[in-house]
């Protein structure tokens, strides 16, 4: 049986079935079998999420043309209502909209969104990594409860600065990290609208981010586009950091990091590029090979994204080492379970926990976890600190 959840805050559990809202019971206890998208509420459930099957599309894009009119209907009143809550400033976070709204509108709008749910799940096939996007939705849907610890006294200092002042007023509400697991067409997130802008958090604004627990421990991968190309071409990964070893190995002219770092990617992504010494060590032209057929990509997660020659390579690395990054992370997600430290949230191929001192000794299994991919054990770089705009390099 077909149902919607109403909404996403704890105390506003509730949930629309066969013509009826009810606030006592789960769906689950009821059995029911399938819903639009993910919501906390419905983590221990076992259904179907039809967004899943569409690849993250809006109900919008997927409504059949003979209800089109109607869904249109409906979602201009949803919208209204929110905006007589705005002008009259109701504080939806501390009130339930659907609480708010009258029943009679709610079965109707519900209704419609059961139709188009079950038009898509009768339509569309179950995608190759549907249990994957599951997982991966119930670990950034409850990364999105946790509010962050801002230590806004760090940013009194820059107050001078506009930009620093536009980012103070925002954080004012927008303490919550909330991710779109759709937001590319390559798989690596994106945030949504109302979050805490943390993929495009300036470096000298990163201190303002406290942990709750001891400290703030992050993982990343050590060149992680680069170790996906060796992985994906069967090639041998260094144990040493890869843009050392590039020097040492691939170049051997006193190239300095920064320099090797940039030549290698210049050669990399770009297909008319020509390097004699790159090109020995890393067979990009059989990872394009093996990956795209001249207008798709299809990557080692069962991926496939439209593409040209120019752009096939940067997909089949990016998208690649986004799954094999966000995979690691549920893991170590699911390794956290019932311990007091947690992952706070992901920036690109960064895994930021807040830790408390005294579960470390669970550090070096974490790091094992987050290191050991579908393609291999990659090399993992581990810092920690007091905030996230002073983190140490921990060896």
């Amino acid at each position: 049986m077909l149902f919607q959840a109403l909404d996403d805050k704890g105390k506003c559990a509730g949930f629309y079935s066969n013509g009826e809202l009810n606030f006592e019971k789960s769906p689950a206890q009821l059995g029911h079998t399938a819903t639009w998208e993910y919501s906390v509420h419905l983590s221990d459930c076992d259904v179907e999420y039809a967004r899943l099957y569409c690849g993250g599309a809006t109900l919008a894009e997927v409504c059949p043309e003979d209800q089109r009119r109607n869904w249109e209907n409906l979602t201009a009143r949803l919208l209204a209502y929110f905006k007589s809550f705005s002008e009259a400033k109701v504080d939806l976070d501390d009130h339930c909209f659907y609480r708010l709204v009258p029943e009679r509108f709610l079965l109707e709008f519900f209704d419609a969104k059961n139709e188009i749910t079950r038009h898509v799940l009768e339509s569309r096939d179950k995608p190759p990594n549907y249990d994957f996007l599951v997982h991966l939705s119930s670990v950034v849907g409850e990364m999105a409860q946790r509010e962050l610890f801002l230590n806004r006294n760090a940013l009194k200092s820059k107050l001078a600065s506009k930009r620093v002042r536009d980012f103070w007023k925002k954080i004012q509400t927008h303490n919550k990290i909330q991710y779109n697991i759709f937001g590319t067409k390559t798989g690596r997130l994106t945030t949504k609208k109302a979050s805490f802008p943390i993929l495009t958090l300036d470096s000298s604004m990163r201190s303002v981010i406290k942990p709750k627990n001891d400290w703030l421990v992050e993982l990343d991968f050590n060149a992680a586009e680069l170790r996906t190309l060796l992985a994906l071409a069967g090639q041998t990964q260094p144990k040493e950091d890869l843009h050392d070893w590039n020097i040492q190995n691939v170049f051997k002219d006193g190239l300095s990091r920064e320099e090797a770092k940039k030549r290698i990617f210049a050669w990399l992504y770009n297909p008319a590029s020509k390097d004699a010494e790159l090109s020995k060590v890393y067979n990009r032209e059989t990872v394009r090979q093996k990956h795209f057929d001249g207008t798709h990509v299809s990557t080692f997660f069962n991926r496939v994204i439209p593409a040209d020659e120019h752009h096939s390579l940067n997909y089949i690395i990016q998208s690649t080492a986004s799954d094999l990054f966000l995979r690691r992370m549920c893991k170590v997600h699911d390794f956290l379970k019932g311990l007091e430290s947690h992952i706070l949230f992901c920036v690109h191929d960064s895994l930021v926990l807040d830790m408390t001192h005294s579960e470390r000794k669970h550090l070096k299994e974490i790091v094992d976890i987050f290191s050991d991919t579908e393609l291999g054990r990659f090399q993992v770089n581990v810092k920690a600190g007091k905030d996230f705009g002073n983190m140490q390099e921990v060896r």
